[in-house]
């Protein structure tokens, strides 16, 4: 399935986006092209640190600016409506080139509320994208993650993330999640692993997307990133950290990312592969969804 309509660019900006004291904002170039809904789909610019350098003698070392960001289904945080210009504002004026999105709707049954939310920024960016949902309320409304690149998505798919067999918390909301594996065509640079999830509330979900989120991981040229609903140094996340880099080693204070006006916690994360070079990573000041966006520039 692909849509070869030209993507719209340069989307009008909310008036209800806020960016806080400290907030950057740079520059962004929005390139032109076809948009692929589904394993083609666009994106590049920005700056690493890490362990290990790998030599890469094809191609020339770029600057790849990674984002997070859980925009609560695209819904406004001031205003309570759903608000594609202002989710794509954020995107735009971090300057981000490789976004991993939660919480996005997919096209359901209930035409007002669940809307194509990644094709519909993606066409406001002029990026790439995919769509993986996870569950469909209701058996008609698909909700997951969401990639959108400025470089061509050359493959895409959904890792199932397995429910418990057993639930251990009782009276506690369980949802099915899943991981998107994909991989992005960086002009010049050569291949970036990408891999986008939302892990569950409970314990015992997130230790079967870490397990999950662990086979798919490549050694070289792979970014995870998401909302994993634990904090820095849940022992959850222990397996993650033995075989990637955490960005957030590189901020300069501890930056927290939920709730967006006054968080009180950091459950976002960008990992990278070792290899990797991974030149800085920040939290922006920003309040659009309930979530601040993560942003880190890496190396190839």
């Amino acid at each position: 399935m692909t849509d070869r309509q030209p993507p719209r660019s340069g989307g009008p900006a909310s008036p209800a986006l806020r960016v806080l004291p400290g907030a950057a904002s740079p520059a962004v170039r929005v390139p032109s092209g076809p948009a692929f809904p589904a394993f083609r789909v666009p994106s590049g610019a920005d700056g690493s640190r890490s362990p290990l350098r790998h030599f890469k003698p094809y191609f020339k070392a770029m600057n790849v600016k990674i984002m997070s960001f859980n925009t609560q289904h695209c819904l406004n945080y001031v205003t309570r409506r759903i608000d594609f210009s202002l989710m794509a504002s954020v995107i735009r004026d971090q300057g981000a080139d490789v976004v991993g999105l939660q919480e996005i709707r997919g096209k359901g049954m209930s035409l007002l509320e669940f809307r194509p939310q990644a094709k519909i920024l993606a066409e406001k960016l002029g990026y790439h994208y995919y769509f993986g949902p996870a569950i469909k309320f209701g058996g008609v409304n698909p909700y997951g993650n969401a990639l959108l690149s400025r470089f061509p998505i050359i493959s895409a798919k959904v890792v199932r993330i397995p429910d418990p067999r057993k639930r251990q918390c009782k009276n506690s909301y369980y949802e099915t999640r899943c991981i998107i594996s994909a991989v992005v065509d960086v002009e010049g640079a050569g291949p970036l692993n990408v891999l986008v999830s939302h892990f569950g509330l409970n314990p015992d979900e997130q230790r079967n997307a870490v397990r999950s989120a662990l086979k798919a991981l490549k050694d070289s040229s792979c970014v995870l990133m998401g909302d994993f609903n634990v904090v820095p140094d849940d022992p959850v996340l222990a397996p993650i950290r033995e075989r990637m880099f955490d960005t957030a080693e590189l901020f300069a204070e501890p930056k927290l990312s939920f709730p967006s006006p006054e968080p009180n916690r950091k459950i976002d994360y960008i990992f990278a592969s070792r290899d990797l070079n991974v030149v800085s990573a920040d939290i922006p000041a920003v309040v659009a969804s309930d979530h601040r966006p993560y942003v880190a520039v890496i190396e190839l």
